[in-house]
């Protein structure tokens, strides 16, 4: 490892620390002024900008300090001389939910930026996989649920239909 990727890990943790804490101060440290944000709830065009970044955050950091868990569970760190990227996998919910689900983890991908010699983050992107409950085998064509069933979207084509009409592909 890389003193550069100790760097990110430290910094990173010390963020993740911060959420946990309920440490506003904290959770805003290190990341750069014009800092892009896509979270799990809307806006859905992200964040922009430090000062809208913190407004994302006391309700949920309120929510955390009295019923969540926030834990990195996997990071990995992948820094050149000037940009970085981490993802990581994190323990994010109320325990109870995560003693009832303890596979559910929190994605968390970061873009950083070295800053007059400093790592900051730049771009940080939270998401949860999409989670349906699987089909009753009565629901099946033929009485079992496989991997060919796909997730319907709103306008009555797949989620497959809808990714390959937003990025050029062929759904296969």
């Amino acid at each position: 490892m890389t003193t550069d990727d100790e760097q990110i890990r430290t910094l990173i943790l010390r963020w993740a620390g911060a959420v946990d804490d309920g440490d506003l101060d904290g959770v805003l440290a290190d990341h750069d002024d014009d800092i892009v944000m896509f979270d799990v709830p809307p806006p859905y065009e992200g964040v922009r900008g430090i000062d809208a970044y913190r407004e994302t955050w006391p309700s949920f950091l309120q929510w955390q300090t009295r019923a969540g868990v926030f834990e990195i569970e996997t990071l990995d760190v992948t820094a050149g001389d000037d940009v970085a990227f981490a993802h990581a996998l994190v323990r994010c919910g109320e325990r109870e939910r995560l003693a009832e689900e303890p596979r559910a983890r929190l994605r968390l991908t970061l873009g950083l930026r070295r800053r007059q010699g400093r790592w900051v983050v730049a771009h940080e992107h939270h998401s949860f996989p999409l989670v349906e409950p699987a089909p009753a085998p009565e629901d099946t064509a033929d009485g079992r649920a496989g991997a060919d069933d796909r997730i319907t979207a709103d306008d009555g084509g797949t989620a497959d239909d809808r990714i390959t009409a937003n990025h050029g592909g062929t759904g296969n």
